[in-house]
């Protein structure tokens, strides 16, 4: 059985036979729809590069991955956002209520979960700690979010780090999990989780583009959602950054008001990024970061071959569709 069908087995029979079913039944609706399952595979690939088994990294990998959902649910919850993975949201499908308790008894039983791994004690001590450090700076990332949408100026810097907390640190955390755990020097503990932000900075910009450029049948969940939402995430901010009197006005008039045909709103916003080139310029950031995450692979001790597989997993992510 490979890494990614043992995690598949283990999230399609994680909460079927619990009560009560309200809870429960939500933690296995989510779990069980698979997605990319990319925080696991790093907790894995990251474990395995340095020597570890992956039949030890399963319980923090499976951890990580739990941890990635809890934030899901409650994120759909806020963000009002109907579509996950092609399918009805949590909150959609029961309730906000039933889905904010689902989450936070799906964030307990990730805790857990990672509790679980056979290795010493001290082991233990720093994973659990990366966890939760990862599991706070995530809800700071989330609240940044929440505030820049009322915000009225935010600067494409305080953007970038808001995304640092939301998104890239738990990519960081997943792949120091797994060096933490193979017992890796703490050089190579800190190049890995250096490449896990810069990974994770050019995955949340590869995102902003897809909300706005990408097939919503590949994509999974409806496109616009975060023009939509009025969210400012990077080519909204360059826009108005690079905006002439016009264009800025126009732009800011659409993300104050909700009196616009959903279409009429996306299109407007989407002539404004094309004429501004926005694509391009956040192509432009996603492969500097890309750039600085392979910088990052070159400070480990890893051999050339090892060293291919993470900058491989780093153009793959980067150039995703979906």
């Amino acid at each position: 059985m490979t890494p990614e069908t043992s995690l598949d087995h283990f999230f399609n029979h994680l909460a079927q036979t619990t009560e009560p079913q309200n809870l429960y039944a939500p933690v296995n609706y989510i779990m069980s729809q698979g997605g990319k399952r990319i925080r696991p595979q790093l907790v894995l690939l990251a474990a395995e590069l340095f020597g570890a088994t992956t039949e030890n990294a399963f319980f923090p990998a499976t951890a990580y991955e739990m941890l990635h959902n809890f934030t899901l649910i409650h994120d759909d919850i806020m963000d009002n956002a109907p579509i996950r993975r092609g399918k009805e949201t949590v909150y959609k499908k029961w309730n906000s209520n039933i889905a904010i308790l689902s989450g936070d008894v799906l964030a307990s039983m990730a805790m857990q979960q990672l509790l679980k791994t056979p290795c010493t004690p001290e082991t233990l001590i720093s994973m659990s700690n990366l966890f939760i450090q990862t599991s706070i700076e995530v809800c700071e990332g989330q609240q940044y979010d929440l505030d820049f949408e009322t915000q009225e100026e935010v600067t494409i810097e305080e953007y970038i780090n808001m995304i640092r907390l939301k998104t890239a640190v738990m990519l960081a955390g997943c792949l120091k999990t797994g060096a933490i755990l193979a017992n890796a020097s703490q050089k190579d503990q800190n190049a890995l989780y250096q490449f896990g932000i810069n990974l994770g900075l050019a995955f949340q910009l590869v995102d902003d583009l897809l909300d706005v450029y990408a097939d919503t049948e590949t994509f999974g969940k409806e496109i616009g959602g975060d023009i939509q939402a009025h969210k400012k995430t990077y080519p909204y901010l360059l826009a108005l950054q690079k905006a002439n009197n016009v264009q800025k006005t126009q732009l800011q008039h659409y993300f104050s008001s909700e009196q616009y045909d959903k279409k009429e709103k996306f299109n407007a916003v989407k002539t404004i990024f094309d004429a501004l080139r926005c694509k391009e310029e956040t192509e432009k950031r996603i492969d500097e970061y890309l750039i600085y995450a392979y910088k990052n692979v070159e400070e480990t001790s890893l051999n050339n071959e090892q060293k291919e597989t993470l900058r491989q997993l780093a153009l793959k992510l980067s150039k995703r569709s979906k």
